[in-house]
């Protein structure tokens, strides 16, 4: 367990964050209301909490662990940064946010400062807070969204099988990706309920961010050819 401490504008004054994190990540959780955005992006799937069981969503930026293949030149996101990254190695704590001072966001010398000389926040901090809020909001509306995939049977497991230039072959296993075929086959009524939820746009974003899987699995084509740049 990380040894946790509530950020303090006197104590913390010097303190910087860092996306440098970001090139480890290969699959970013997302909430409901991220999907818009991400998915102009990334491909938007689900995977199962190893703790519990339950699906989630994320954005997968890389084909295998600590992998991130949507990085650009000077090592940063060009589209959006979901708010999972944004708060890397910042919490919530009752009323305060807390940090995890050994983490890799937090340790990097090029790292962007936290607070203003005034002990105000700085943009760095102001885009945690409001990470920090997406998700505390975003949260309970997405398990609710994920509900009612489940009731209609919309989710289905996705098959991300992949064969590279230099001889790799590769499958990516439990992940899951909305079922089309169910979704058109729905009642009228249930189709208009989920319209009325606002559920609609959100499942075609994520049927339509599959799209990015053959543009993901480019890239590590070009990177295992030494062709990346």
């Amino acid at each position: 367990m990380a040894d946790m401490e509530l950020l303090d504008s006197a104590r913390h004054a010097a303190l910087r964050v860092s996306s440098a994190p970001d090139a480890t990540r290969h699959f970013v959780q997302l909430v409901a209301g991220e999907f818009l955005s991400a998915a102009l992006h990334y491909p938007i799937l689900f995977a199962r909490n190893p703790e519990t069981g339950d699906l989630y969503p994320g954005a997968l930026m890389g084909l295998v662990p600590d992998e991130n293949l949507c990085l650009g030149g000077k090592g940063s996101l060009s589209g959006y940064r979901p708010a999972d990254l944004e708060r890397q190695a910042f919490y919530v704590s009752g009323e305060n946010i807390a940090i995890d001072p050994a983490h890799p966001a937090l340790t990097q010398a090029d790292g962007a400062p936290l607070f203003e000389a005034d002990g105000s926040p700085a943009p760095a901090l102001r885009r945690v807070q409001a990470a920090l809020r997406t998700l505390h909001s975003g949260l309970p509306e997405t398990e609710a969204f994920i509900a009612r995939l489940l009731e209609h049977k919309l989710v289905e497991p996705i098959d991300l099988s992949f064969r590279f230039d230099n001889g790799e072959s590769l499958r990516l296993d439990s992940l899951y990706t909305i079922s089309l075929d169910a979704l058109h086959a729905l009642s009228d009524q249930a189709a208009l309920a989920l319209f009325r939820n606002g559920d609609l746009q959100l499942v075609y974003a994520v049927a339509g961010s599959v799209r990015h899987i053959p543009q993901l699995a480019g890239r590590r084509n070009d990177r295992l050819s030494g062709l990346a740049e």
